[in-house]
């Protein structure tokens, strides 16, 4: 600080307070849902995570009881599913969009991506549920249930379109353009010395394109990673096509919650009932660590190699 100008010590000051709003704003948010959690926390104890029971009796708050443990599993699932979907998808298109498609097509692909990660959520939901779920049950789900019937994923009857296999599908489809951004700017982060190397070599287009996505490898764990915690986190799109039911299951064909889910749907009743905003509010506290640590962990493995492929260390 001591070596800079007094021009950029003005502009160093002058916004700072831009950058302690936005540190501000988080810390209070937190605080926020650590202080409207602790009564529910505090009554359930570890029972608030580990049972799937959900209680809410109007007139008696001793009776109530508020447990998270199927909507914590349905978040995993649906975002699991979703990335295991997604991700080769999105390595697919930006490699291709990088190494394969002429400049116009190319143009094309990215401004579509740009318009499909910036699609209101809404609109996934309503496409997923009166558009793919009836597909899904009528041309995936069945003939899985059918032949599989006998693994556990697929052992329910989808008598329903709207499943956690619907909402899992759903979800992929929304985080491929934003996961494809992110492949991309990690494989054109690629230094050129690497590149010309590998032509130099008279590698293949097939060598050279795996050599290039070893190269981007962490960055691409840490592409999937946020990914995961966009999938996670999502709202709208997940409330129309995933059931809304607390049913603790392990089948992809049978209705259930998320997190983001449940507080959307459960938060409108919430003033009839002494524990049940708490309850919410340590749902949404439970999410936000998720993906607090998701996060942090995929910002740790680009920096890393951020550093390592450009020598920075």
């Amino acid at each position: 600080m001591s070596r800079m100008s007094r021009e950029d010590r003005m502009l160093f000051y002058s916004l700072l307070p831009f950058a302690s709003i936005v540190i501000a704003i988080f810390i209070t948010l937190f605080i926020s849902l650590v202080e409207n959690s602790i009564p529910v926390l505090i009554r359930e104890g570890i029972n608030f995570i580990v049972s799937s029971e959900w209680r809410a009796v109007e007139q008696d708050p001793k009776s109530e009881f508020y447990g998270i443990l199927s909507p914590l599993i349905g978040t995993l699932i649906t975002s699991i599913i979703a990335l295991v979907i997604a991700l080769p998808l999105s390595i697919s298109l930006a490699l291709f969009m990088l190494e394969y498609a002429p400049n116009s097509i190319r143009f094309v692909l990215s401004n579509l991506i740009e318009v499909m990660a910036g699609l209101p959520t809404v609109i996934y939901g309503l496409w997923g549920l009166f558009i793919l779920a009836p597909l899904l049950r009528d041309y995936v789900m069945y003939p899985l249930y059918r032949y599989l019937w006998l693994i556990p994923l697929f052992s329910a009857e989808p008598v329903t379109p709207t499943t956690l296999f619907t909402a899992s599908v759903v979800l992929a489809i929304m985080i491929v353009p934003f996961m494809t951004r992110l492949i991309v700017e990690a494989y054109r982060a690629i230094p050129v010395k690497y590149k010309e190397a590998a032509l130099a070599l008279g590698f293949t287009k097939l060598e050279y394109c795996k050599t290039m996505l070893s190269l981007a490898r962490p960055a691409i764990i840490a592409a999937a990673l946020l990914g995961w915690g966009r999938a996670a986190g999502e709202t709208v799109a997940v409330c129309m096509t995933i059931g809304n039911s607390f049913s603790l299951t392990l089948s992809l064909f049978k209705p259930g919650y998320t997190i983001s889910s449940l507080i959307a749907n459960q938060f409108p009743n919430a003033e009839f009932y002494h524990y049940m905003y708490s309850a919410l509010y340590g749902a949404a506290f439970i999410l936000l660590l998720i993906g607090l640590v998701v996060n942090s962990i995929a910002m740790i493995l680009l920096v890393r190699w951020r550093e390592l492929i450009h020598g920075d260390r």
